[in-house]
Parts: C-alpha cells; structure tokens; sequence
C-alpha cells in the first residue's frame, strides 16, 4: 500500500501524510489534509511539550488550551500570526 501524500503547510512541499487525523473535528480534518506526518510528530513529540512546558499550561483550565490550540495552529502554519518564544534561558529565571 503506498503512503499518503499531502502538500506540507508547514515545510511547503509534497511529504507523506498522516494515517488518520490526530484528534476528531474540523482542526483534525484539517491537520490531516495539510500536515506531514514529519510537522505533525515535530508539534508533537517536541515543540508542544517546550510550550506547555515554558508556560507552564493547565490543560485543565480552557483559555491555557486554546492557547496550546492557537500556537500548533500557528506552528503548522495553519494559521497566521506568531509563534511563542520557547527555550528562552532568561524566562523564569525571576529578575
């Protein structure tokens, strides 16, 4: 069975696709139709993580999850508009 393809929002060029969308609804149709398997497990695995855990998210709490929501948006480029500062040694720090 051959894979896939999609045309990457993220990296612009034709790249396998996911198997399924990552989560039901019309983010994750969107996702699926857009994003490389290769973005996807980059948000996934990596940079999510760096941001939940920089801004120390509740994904309990809805207004921290849309904003979790907004920056993979944004990370994929599904969206415009800025990605958060991450891996910023002075963050934190307390001045």
């Amino acid at each position: 069975m051959s894979q896939r393809m999609v045309r990457c929002s993220k990296f612009g060029r034709e790249m396998p696709g996911l198997s399924k969308p990552p989560f039901p609804g019309e983010i994750g149709k969107l996702i699926y139709e857009n994003v490389s398997e290769e973005a996807w497990n980059i948000w996934n695995n990596e940079v999510k993580i760096k941001v939940l855990n920089e801004y120390r998210l509740n994904m309990a709490d809805p207004n921290d999850y849309a904003m979790l929501k907004e920056q993979m948006l944004v990370f994929l480029n599904l969206k415009e508009g800025d990605n958060l500062e991450v891996e910023n040694e002075e963050r934190g720090k307390g001045g």
